[in-house]
Order: C-alpha cells, then structure tokens, then sequence
C-alpha cells in the first residue's frame, strides 16, 4: 500500500516538475534530427547544409520531428514551431529545412535533451550553409569503395 501511495505521489508531481521551462533565444540551423544522431549519412558535418536539405525534407515530410542545431553546438528538439498548430511536422518545418534561424520560445530539458517549444522565429537567414562543394551531391564516404 505504501508503494502504490508513493507512486500516485509521483505521478501527480511529475506534470508540475515538467511543466518549468526557460526562456530562451537561439541561433542555429534547422537540421533533420534522425540523421544527425543515427549518424546514417556519416558524421554530423554531412547532415547539415545543402549537402542534406534534400533528404531534411524528407524525413521532415515524412513526420522525422527537426531540431535546431545551434551556435553553441547543443541540439534543440523542437515540439513546435510558431505558426504550426499541430506540431512541428508540418508545412512549416518544411519551409524551414537547413535554414539559419533564431528562434525565441521556452526551453525545457530532460533526460539530457533539450526541447524547445519556438514561439517566435525572429529571424530567417535562409540556407547558409553552402557545402555541396565540400561534399558533392553525394557525400564521399556515401559511395562504396571498390573491392580489390
């Protein structure tokens, strides 16, 4: 009986220990969150960019959630973007794909990631990151090497 007491007491703290949050401002690149931590396209270098906006569309489209990968090299998981209803999924995290931007919006943090909650994207850079030229259209380390 003391367990299941203690348990109910955990479950009805937990909503009020997630629901703080900080407010924060961003800088950083929209980035498709499955190939940056899977590392299935290489390092975390080839999924950023033009190298890999056609495939963030893709996994964005396709309901991969997007991060934001910012200038201080933490990446934000991002539940919703401002002027997405639903979540971030939607047409406007397609808009967005590889763009630099910096988002205004409530930061909360557990287990060791980080969400974010963009309730204002402030400013759009558009795509920046330019690096077909370091990359190809295919990435290198993409192709199979040929067997000897």
């Amino acid at each position: 009986m003391r367990i299941t007491s203690a348990l109910m007491a955990l479950c009805l703290a937990t909503p009020a220990m997630a629901a703080e949050g900080e407010r924060i401002q961003v800088t950083g690149e929209i980035i498709d969150t499955w190939c940056y931590f899977s590392g299935v396209m290489g390092g975390p270098d080839a999924v950023v960019g033009t190298a890999h906006h056609t495939c963030a569309l893709w996994c964005s489209a396709g309901g991969i959630p997007v991060g934001l990968l910012g200038d201080d090299g933490e990446v934000y998981m991002v539940l919703k973007i401002e002027g997405d209803d639903a979540n971030a999924g939607g047409d406007t995290a397609l808009n967005l794909a590889s763009h630099e931007i910096t988002a205004d919006g409530m930061l909360y943090k557990r287990d060791g990631l980080n969400y974010l909650v963009v309730e204002k994207v402030v400013t759009d850079n558009g795509i920046t990151n330019l690096n077909h030229e370091d990359y190809g259209v295919v990435p290198g380390f993409a192709i199979p090497k040929p067997k000897n």
